[in-house]
């Protein structure tokens, strides 16, 4: 047997001012579409902006169901809709917004595991990172190089 450790670098920034002004604003559209999602049950709201190579930013925000199975988080909403609306643009960075009407989200808050294989497809398509920027409504930005990192062993087409 042999043991291996799997480690990445992010990078914490403790404030959206510290972000370049691409990013920012990136985030800045991320932390508007939070403020339409629509989470009646959870009233966990997220936003997420797309950044593509041509410039163009698309948003998402998560859209709950009474029946929970059916709704959708903010990054696949996002996501897919890029990939709806600019078939094989490259996606270069996505940034994620959390608040919730319960608590403050003083902490970034990362995407689920259906999220994290969602973006993994496109990035491992793109053949090219994708950059995320995650952060809850105060405190600290991380920055994530590539989805790769945080979803390390990424079931992909090569198993197929």
């Amino acid at each position: 047997m042999k043991k291996q450790k799997v480690c990445f670098e992010l990078q914490v920034f403790d404030s959206i001012n510290e972000l370049s002004q691409e990013s920012q604003e990136l985030m800045q559209k991320a932390i508007a579409a939070r403020k339409d999602a629509y989470a009646p049950y959870s009233n966990f709201l997220v936003g997420a902006a797309v950044l593509l190579e041509n410039g163009e930013v698309v948003i998402g925000n998560n859209q709950e169901n009474a029946s929970f199975p059916s709704g959708l988080c903010a990054e696949r909403v996002a996501v897919f809709q890029a990939g709806a609306r600019y078939p094989g643009e490259t996606i270069k960075s996505i940034a994620i917004s959390a608040a919730s009407k319960r608590y403050t989200v003083d902490k970034p808050a990362a995407p689920c595991g259906n999220c994290r294989q969602s973006i993994s497809e496109y990035e491992v398509r793109q053949k090219s990172p994708i950059e995320l920027f995650l952060m809850g409504e105060t405190g600290q930005i991380i920055r994530c190089a590539s989805i790769a990192d945080i979803l390390p062993l990424a079931f992909d087409t090569s198993f197929l």
